[in-house]
């Protein structure tokens, strides 16, 4: 009898063991999409777009007020202190007559974007899509009766991006108890509770059961959150999202204070770039300019080249790129954005290889102004060597013993260059002359034997 109750112990031991290297193996294969993508874009559009920073007379960034100097076109409601009665009433001017689903997607597709993300709930408390919840929402528009998010999902599909929502769990200036700006009176605690059960929680089911995202965007930052959104507030939410879809990622802003073991990948603060490298998946979200939304007074659009060293930086440490578009009140994308989405994605096609399910290379020093990123291949590896700034002598310089390297070429020609030792169990490669009017991030593509 010992020895068949010992047997049954075994197999259930074997059991389990199989059940979990299978739940590990769907886990690894889920966040997969997400470590290979590598850039995404993000959408900010809603009611504050119609107002483009602008409100009575008084434009952002609006020094005169106590609550601080903000760009942040999306935040307008709070900034200019407009009365909630006036703010809500946009439900009624929000007619995107040229918003057009298919277009906004294949930008991003031509971009060399992976992935998409937009504002289904801002902290406004409006949201884009037609609620059960709330009646602030675009069912209250002159758009009643069309899907905003389902047209962006069936594009997404049409052009194979994986998609998600960003959703302001923690603020929302419409409830009467959901969280505010730090320059007023906190909620409690108690009375944030109702604001949680009546449309934060509902609204995330709703968001899940309708349109099957790949991933939440949840949005909290530093200690500011810290005494409405708990870890058992967090945890609640994680657990709902779990039991509702099997892939939805679930993003470090949740609670990013304390955003605990249980998340898919970090998210950095605003146009934050760590120099390290960092163990669990992570982004950057970024803007173009300074704000989020649509402010027609912002003219501070960064170039292509230096985006795309930002998109390069963050693939040599392991992360994405998540770069933000705030669309026009009409629906349409602006014209500075859509030419920087297009110079992007003509790198992004000729460059895509050193980028797209890379990973980062540790511990082999090269140039200042270099990165590096790598593919395991067998017998070896392929190291890309990114070069964002001009380079002493326009020469590259590699920790790599010369007999290790087989071969090297641009990635965009395909033209082969020679690899000299340097005598001290590196090598160096020399570049080919640059146009000086030529800005573009040259890539060298290395196969490197074990």
């Amino acid at each position: 009898m010992k020895r068949f109750f010992s047997m049954i112990l075994v197999l259930l031991g074997l059991y389990y063991s199989v059940i979990a290297q299978e739940v590990s193996r769907k886990e690894v294969e889920k966040i997969s999409w997400f470590k290979e993508a590598r850039f995404g874009m993000f959408v900010h559009w809603g009611l504050y777009s119609i107002l483009g920073g602008t409100y009575n007379g008084r434009t952002m960034p609006d020094t005169a007020l106590a609550n601080g100097k903000s760009w942040y076109a999306e935040w307008i409601q709070q900034r200019l202190e407009i009365p909630n009665n006036e703010y809500q009433a946009l439900v009624e001017k929000f007619n995107p007559s040229r918003f057009n689903a298919d277009e906004w997607i294949k930008e991003a597709k031509n971009a060399g974007m992976k992935y998409f993300v937009i504002t289904a709930k801002h902290h406004d408390g409006f949201a884009l899509w037609d609620s059960n919840v709330s009646n602030y929402d675009i069912a209250a528009t002159p758009l009643r009766g069309r899907d905003i998010l389902g047209e962006l999902v069936d594009a997404c599909k049409k052009y194979g991006l994986k998609y998600g929502f960003y959703y302001s769990h923690w603020q929302d200036w419409e409830h009467p108890n959901g969280a505010i700006p730090y320059w007023k009176p906190a909620r409690k605690s108690r009375d944030f509770e109702k604001y949680w059960k009546e449309k934060s929680l509902p609204q995330v089911q709703e968001l899940i059961e309708r349109y099957d995202p790949d991933l939440l965007w949840f949005d909290t930052w530093d200690e500011e959150a810290k005494e409405l959104i708990t870890p058992a507030r967090r945890d609640e939410l994680i657990h709902l999202v779990r039991k509702l879809s099997s892939k939805c990622l679930i993003n470090g802003r949740i609670a990013m204070h304390d955003p605990g073991n249980e998340i898919d990948f970090l998210e950095m603060m605003d146009n934050a770039y760590p120099k390290q490298l960092l163990d669990k998946p992570w982004q950057t979200p970024a803007t173009m300019n300074h704000t989020w939304a649509w402010h027609s007074k912002d003219f501070n659009w960064k170039s292509s080249g230096q985006m795309l060293r930002y998109l390069v930086s963050n693939a040599s440490k392991g992360g994405n790129y998540l770069l933000n578009i705030g669309p026009k009140p009409d629906g349409t994308l602006p014209p500075p954005a859509i030419r920087r989405l297009r110079e992007m994605g003509a790198w992004m096609l000729t460059h895509g290889e050193a980028v797209y399910a890379t990973q980062p290379l540790r511990d082999v020093p090269t140039n200042k102004g270099v990165v590096l990123t790598q593919k395991r291949i067998e017998g070896g590896q392929i190291i890309y060597a990114h070069i964002l700034d001009e380079l002493p002598d326009n020469t590259l310089k590699l920790a790599i013993a010369k007999d290790k390297i087989q071969n090297c070429q641009l990635v965009e020609t395909g033209e082969m260059r020679n690899v000299k030792s340097d005598g001290n169990k590196g090598v160096t490669i020399s570049l080919p002359e640059k146009d000086p009017y030529d800005n573009a991030i040259r890539v060298l593509k290395l196969y490197v034997k074990e």
